[in-house]
């Protein structure tokens, strides 16, 4: 749980750190810090892409949106790995495997 609610607060640098230092400890954890990664990075993709698109005025509804889907699926999975659950983010590429 630690892996998405940290990194919704401190960025891509938690769930680095706990990858880092948990991966051989448990899969279960290695899973979810993976997941965490790939999802910030396209996170942070999708908020370049925003960015640019500002020029256009749609980036600004845009970058609404990412912000509004990247909080409920933090709290997805923040959850799913509360109660135990395995959890994939969708539509994340997969740069960590």
């Amino acid at each position: 749980m630690l892996c998405h609610l940290g990194g919704a607060f401190a960025s891509i640098l938690v769930p680095i750190v706990l990858y880092a230092t948990k991966k051989d400890q448990s899969p279960f954890i290695r899973h979810h810090a993976v997941e965490a990664i790939n999802f910030h990075l396209t996170y942070f993709i999708a908020l370049v892409v925003s960015v640019v698109l500002m020029i256009v005025l749609i980036g600004f509804l845009l970058l609404l949106m990412t912000a509004g889907v990247f909080l409920v699926l933090t709290v997805m999975a923040s959850l799913a790995a509360y109660r135990g659950e395995w959890y994939r983010y969708p539509l994340t590429i997969r740069f960590i495997r």
